[in-house]
Order: C-alpha cells, then structure tokens, then sequence
C-alpha cells in the first residue's frame, strides 16, 4: 500500500490527542439509559469529521411483544430483542462519509461500516476497584476506567484512525460509516436499530477487545428472568413453608446441569473444540424475600446462556423453558410451589461463523501485518460471547470482521486497556479502510 508509512506516521502524530479523547469518554458513566453525554461527544467528533449525522433511535413497534418470542416469534423485526426497560431517549448515530462527486464508476471503492458501542456495565461495588471507576488513570502502558475496553477504546480507535487517514491525504474512493449505538451490553437493540433503518456496507469492521485477534465464530446467546413462587409461612410453621428463595437455588444447580449438557454438544462444532465453557451460563443478579422472619413468597434471578452458531434461538429458549417446566415437577421443593415463570429481558440472537479466507478477513490480514514492525500474521480465536456481529451478519448478510485492542478485566473491577494496543489497532483500522474503501 503506497500510503501505508504516511498512514503509520499520522497515527503516531495524533496518538496523544486520541488517548485525551479516550479519557474524555471513559469519565462518561454511560450505564444503560445514560448514554446521551458519550453519544453527544461521539456526534461532535464525528463532525469535526466531516460526517453526515442521522439518529437512529430504538422503535418500540419494531421490538415485538417480550412475551411471544419463545413461540411466535417476534412481532417486530428480527433482529431486535426483548426489552423489559423503557427506550425512549436512547438514540443511536449514523455518520456518513461520501468520496468525493463526479468519481468514474471504475473508481468507486466499496464501502466500509465502522460499528461501536458506547454503554458500558455497571461498576460493581466500588470499593473493589483501585481507583474510582470513571476517572481514568494511566500507570505506564495502562489506561484505567470502566469501558475503557470494552469499548470505548475501540470508538478512539474508529474516530482516530479517520483523522490519520485525513492527515495522511487519503481520499477514500468508497463511503465510510461511523455507527455509535447504544445497548449491546443488553439487548443488541441498538445495532439491531440500525440494520432495520436500512444501513448497509460491503463489510462492517467492530473494534471490541479481542486481544489484537480477528473472532472466527461467536455464540448465541439468550437473556432470561426467573421467578420463583413460595408458600410464605411464619417461623413456627416453617415445615408448611416453601422458600422461593430456596427453590430458586435449587433451580439455579440444575440449570448448571443444563449448561453442562449444552457444553458437551462440542464434539459436534468443532470451532468450540478449545472453549472450556460454550455455554457459558451466569447468574448476574438475585434478589428475594419480603422479610428477615417470614419465609419468603417470590425470588427472581437473571442469566444468560450460550449456545452455537447455527443452532435456532427460540429453539433453544423454547428448550430451556421445557427444562424449567421439568425441573418444577421434578424437585420435592419446587414441586410443592406454583411453577417457575421464564421471561426474557435481554439478548435473544443466534450466533454467527465467519467465512474463511474473505475478501475483508484478507485485507484485514494485510492491514494487521503492514502495522507491526515484525509483520506478524493475523490470529483467530471463537468468542463464547454476545456480539453487535452477529447482527449484521445473521439479518444484514454484511461480512462482519471483530478486531480490537488488548484489554483486561472487562465487566470486572480496574478495567483496563492497553495503550500501546490501541495505537497499532488504530494503525491497523486506517490501514484496513485505506485498502478496503480505496
């Protein structure tokens, strides 16, 4: 590429004002339904840009009724899942870069989508981290903050890696896009906004914290609440009692069973064969009970569960609500207490396989290389995980590249990403476009 070194040396010239602009965004606690602040930030630098800005907010009609996914589908578009938090205010941003008019039709380039997320997980409890979770803090390679991986990183990647391009000179022969959208950490409904709006490109390149490593294959996931039902009774009756918070305990172990019978279906995808937990099944929250003496009447707990590309989501909704049934019938606790209801509250996607030797997985290939001194060649890995990909992948046919900097302790306590990564995953992003657009 003829214009590789200049590219190198204007990400190197504007590296410092991309790690300033990373701070900026990491100090943005933009949890769930707070994304506005990041997102008005984002639109500034898209402008400064030269983008075209539209907003994509999330249409309730478009998501369908939560409680018709397992057997009806959903009555909205397809690539949305259900969403149990209201959306209004939650806005996503397209930004659009035309090549320049009057380009002969043997000279248009293809067009390229960048895709990032700006919401972020909640803290946890504070006082596990080293240092308050939205000030960012340097120490040597190290910038630390909540999303600084996951992936505000990769926004600073996206939005700095144009600017090297422009100072660079490069003209792009194809139209770049910029989607800034919110909900990936829950429902994908930001992405899946996004799609139903219409927007399309050759290939869409998402930055996440894949340790410098393209992401092969990732798996569907699905999002669910369950409620356990008790017989409330007073401490000296407590033998005519059932305990939901008891009964959902045990229903949690044998979900664990659950998970294990999914994880063994390895052998048949073998992408999986090195995962050590396909499934991947969480507990993320529990709560229950009405008071400190009395046995408790309702508990109510959230997971999710993986399963693999290919496999059908209300398939394997409808599987784990068949294994719920079952185990309230057959437990001597559960058994004694109304059923168990499922609901579903998050992600419901399929899961996607990247096609082997690509037109962009090549050129990413080349990219990856040109920005390391060493050229080294371009790793892949599966990620047992929830992606924006699988979304454009599955319900816009658009090849999906996953690609970004390493990161450590995402969703934990001291998130933190590397810097020295985010300059060649920058380099590697400009590097990318230059080829791919143009």
């Amino acid at each position: 590429m003829p214009q590789a070194n200049a590219i190198l040396a204007a990400v190197d010239a504007v590296f410092d004002d991309e790690v300033a602009f990373l701070e900026r965004l990491v100090a943005i606690p933009s949890l769930r339904g707070a994304e506005r602040l990041a997102q008005d930030l984002v639109r500034a630098a898209m402008i400064e840009r030269g983008f075209e800005i539209a907003e994509v907010p999330i249409d309730p009609a478009l998501i369908g009724d939560p409680a018709l996914v397992p057997r009806r589908g959903h009555a909205g578009h397809p690539a949305f899942s259900p969403m149990v938090v209201p959306c209004e205010g939650m806005v996503n941003l397209v930004g659009r870069r035309r090549p320049a008019a009057g380009r002969p039709a043997d000279r248009v380039g293809r067009s390229l989508a960048l895709n990032a997320h700006v919401d972020v997980v909640p803290t946890g409890p504070v006082r596990l981290w080293s240092s308050p979770p939205f000030v960012p803090r340097r120490d040597g390679d190290w910038l630390y903050g909540r999303g600084a991986g996951d992936m505000k990183a990769g926004m600073a990647a996206i939005l700095f890696a144009i600017s090297a391009l422009d100072r660079a000179g490069v003209a792009l022969a194809g139209e770049l896009q910029v989607h800034s959208v919110v909900e990936e950490e829950s429902t994908g409904n930001g992405a899946a906004a996004v799609i139903a709006a219409g927007y399309r490109a050759d290939a869409v390149l998402i930055p996440e914290p894949t340790d410098e490593r393209l992401v092969r294959a990732n798996s569907g996931v699905i999002k669910f609440a369950v409620t356990t039902t008790g017989v409330p009774a007073h401490p000296r009756e407590i033998g005519a009692g059932v305990s939901a918070i008891d009964a959902a305990v045990r229903l949690i172990a044998r979900l664990r069973d659950l998970a294990g019978a999914w994880a063994a279906e390895r052998d048949a995808h073998p992408d999986f064969a090195d995962v050590a937990n396909p499934a991947a099944l969480t507990i993320g929250t529990l709560s229950g009970g009405e008071w400190l003496a009395s046995v408790p009447g309702e508990c109510r707990f959230e997971g999710r569960i993986g399963f693999y590309p290919g496999d059908d989501a209300r398939a394997r909704m409808a599987e784990f609500e068949a294994f719920v049934a079952r185990v309230a019938v057959e437990d001597d606790v559960l058994a004694r207490a109304p059923p168990p209801v499922v609901t579903w509250v998050g992600v419901t996607q399929a899961g996607y396989r990247l096609a082997p030797d690509g037109a962009a997985e090549a050129m990413l290939a080349k990219a990856h290389a040109s920005a390391r001194a060493a050229g080294a060649a371009l790793g892949a890995y599966v990620m047992p995980a929830y992606l924006d990909a699988a979304l454009y992948a599955n319900h816009a046919g658009i090849p999906a590249l996953v690609y970004g900097p390493i990161s450590e302790r995402i969703h934990a306590p001291d998130e933190r990403v590397s810097l020295a990564s985010l300059k060649r995953v920058t380099a590697t992003i400009a590097l990318f476009a230059a080829g791919w657009c143009g």
